[in-house]
Parts: C-alpha cells; sequence; structure tokens
C-alpha cells in the first residue's frame, strides 16, 4: 500500500481526533473522580503518538507547502511520548518514595513539573500547527473553520506558552490551556485533509 500525502494526512487527521478523545475521557472520569486507568489510558496515547510522529515527519517531507505546520505536529507528538512515558514510569516510584521518606517530597513535585513542562510544550506546538494549517484553510476560503481554528490555536499557544513561563497554576481553576489545547487539536484534524487537496 503505497502513503501518499493524502492518505498519510487523513491519517495524522484521524490520530490527532484519537488524542483529542482520549484526552477528553481522561479528564471526565478525573473530574467525576472515577477511578483512572493511567496504565491503559496513558500507554494508548503513547502509542498514538509514537504514531504520530512517524506519519507527521512523512507528510512533512511529501508536502510542498506548510512545511512548518507538519513539522510542529511531528515534534509535539515526539514531546508527547516523553511526557507520557514520564507519567508512567516515574510518577508511581517518585510518589511511593515520598509517601515513605518526606525528603523526597521535592523530588516527586519535580517531575510533575517537568512533565507538565514537556506536556505544555507539545500543546504550543500543536497549537502553532493549528494557526499554521487554520490559517491556510482561511486563505483558501474555509473562513469559518480556518478563523476559528487559526483563533483557537492563537489562544492555545500563548496560555500555554504562559503554563510554561509562569507555571500550570497561571489560571488558576481554569483549564485554558489544557482545554484551548484539546480544542485545537480537534479544529487542526478537521484543517489537516482539506490543506492538502491537489498536491498528491
Amino acid at each position: 500500500m503505497e502513503f501518499t500525502l493524502k492518505r498519510t494526512a487523513q491519517i495524522v487527521a484521524a490520530l490527532l481526533l484519537a488524542v483529542a478523545v482520549t484526552q477528553a475521557i481522561y479528564t471526565a472520569l478525573y473530574i467525576a473522580e472515577v477511578e483512572v486507568p493511567r496504565q491503559l489510558m496513558w500507554g494508548l496515547e503513547g502509542f498514538i503518538f509514537t504514531l504520530l510522529a512517524a506519519f507527521a515527519g512523512s507528510a512533512m517531507v511529501q508536502a510542498r507547502r506548510l512545511h512548518l505546520g507538519w513539522s510542529a505536529i511531528a515534534f509535539s507528538a515526539a514531546l508527547n511520548v516523553v511526557q507520557v512515558g514520564v507519567g508512567l514510569t516515574m510518577f508511581g516510584p517518585f510518589f511511593e518514595a515520598a509517601g515513605e521518606v518526606e525528603a523526597f517530597a521535592p523530588a516527586a513535585a519535580a517531575v510533575v513539573a517537568f512533565s507538565f513542562m514537556v506536556y505544555n510544550a507539545a500543546k504550543v506546538l500543536l497549537a502553532l500547527a493549528a494557526i499554521v494549517f487554520g490559517l491556510a484553510r482561511l486563505g483558501a476560503g474555509a473562513k469559518v473553520l480556518g478563523g476559528l481554528t487559526a483563533l483557537i490555536g492563537a489562544v492555545a499557544f500563548v496560555t500555554n506558552a504562559l503554563s510554561m513561563a509562569l507555571g500550570r497554576d497561571f489560571s488558576g481553576e481554569l483549564p485554558l490551556a489544557g482545554g484551548s489545547g484539546v480544542l485545537a487539536t480537534v479544529l487542526l484534524a478537521l484543517c489537516i485533509t482539506g490543506a492538502v487537496r491537489g498536491e498528491d
């Protein structure tokens, strides 16, 4: 089977939607105070992000334009693999050690802070991709989808950059960075296939 740019873009869009769905499910379970199957959810996300890095990287070298957008998606996926990996392999041992020895508490907090720094960096890149593809669709005549994607992408870009600079609690109880990032991801997925039309 040949992976043309169109087919690759469709796969990237599907993977982005899958990531958004898993993050929405995880957030809903967490808010509802339901036991979250972290190994399953984060492991699945890690697998999806691994594939996303490969397919977005492939699209980046196949495409004749929008290379910045494809690059941002690919590197965002790679960062997310790191972030998920930290959560799966390091949260448990560090918090267990912190529970037994109080002196380990700062180390556990540092691991969480690092994980969120990587998370926000990945969201900044996805937001950048949303801006790039949104503006491309806007220029092609899809004014509502393109304009909304670029706008939400800009919001996600700023809020996640502020989270990196000021800490993840900069917006208080409002989940501006994460929420806008997930919404930008969904809109980005909707823009992608139309943006490569006619390039194959």
